[in-house]
């Protein structure tokens, strides 16, 4: 999963982490109601946003060098 978030350009990466988001806000919403069936999809819906987010940083830092 982490290879194919290097392979999307910026504008893709950008959408990727808006929708990455708004799962994450609903899947909280499911657990705080009781509904979520496997609560570790938090737990990889984090690691996605986070993996997302370190990809954008290191673009950034390397259009900066």
């Amino acid at each position: 999963m982490k290879s194919t978030f290097r392979d999307l350009q910026d504008k893709e990466l950008t959408a990727k982490l808006a929708e990455l988001k708004q799962e994450l806000f609903n899947l909280r919403f499911s657990h705080a109601t009781g509904q979520l069936s496997n609560p570790t999809q938090l737990k990889r819906c984090k690691r996605d946003i986070a993996r997302v987010k370190t990809v954008i940083r290191e673009r950034e830092l390397a259009k900066k060098a």
